[in-house]
């Protein structure tokens, strides 16, 4: 488990799940397992340890991990369930960097 935080990034070798500051007016940031939702630092830095603990382990309750889960969830508002099913699934983000490979053809069409 090791979570790597820099200044506007955050990144895990246990899961594919990030977090990175939001852009815009208000300062923020924005992690791929809880989309829509604007966070502080330390939110962050915990919705990412619960994506690198539910990418290293199959967490369930009775599980030794299973209070700290269930504690960092409420955290961010959630049950211990659904941040491990929400963390469970691949980022979104993925299906974005692959959006533009596959337009590519189309502004070749265009030249």
């Amino acid at each position: 488990m090791a979570l790597t935080i820099n200044d506007a990034t955050m990144t895990s070798d246990q899961t594919a799940h990030t977090a990175q500051q939001a852009p815009g007016p208000q300062p923020g940031w924005e992690v791929s397992w809880f989309p829509g939702q604007l966070l502080d630092r330390n939110t962050a830095i915990t919705a990412m340890t619960v994506a690198d603990i539910v990418g290293e382990h199959d967490i369930h309750e009775g599980h030794r991990l299973w209070p700290p889960i269930q504690s960092w969830a409420a955290e961010l508002g959630l049950t211990g369930h659904d941040a491990i099913a929400l963390a469970a699934q691949p980022p979104s983000n993925i299906n974005r960097q692959q959006e533009p490979a596959s337009r590519h053809p189309d502004r070749e069409a265009a030249d």
